[in-house]
């Protein structure tokens, strides 16, 4: 008895889905991939676009000299 209300209740789920539009799931996939790469291809832009500026407006006289650390030894 158990086993007919299973094969039951595959048989009505698989039926709406395939009513339903049956591809729900892969059309899901593909929007959540294609936000994902939008919001990483807006990110990575954004991070190229800011190196770009801070080069172009680069102050020499403004950065620090490299000073290497004395060793000393006893």
């Amino acid at each position: 008895m158990t086993t007919s209300f299973l094969t039951l209740a595959c048989s009505t789920c698989r039926t709406s889905m395939v009513a339903g539009g049956g591809d729900a799931a892969g059309w899901s996939i593909f929007f959540l991939l294609f936000v994902i790469l939008t919001l990483l291809g807006g990110i990575g832009f954004f991070m190229f676009r800011i190196a770009r500026r801070q080069a172009e407006h680069f102050d020499p006289t403004l950065s620090d000299d490299y000073v290497p650390a004395v060793e000393t030894t006893r």
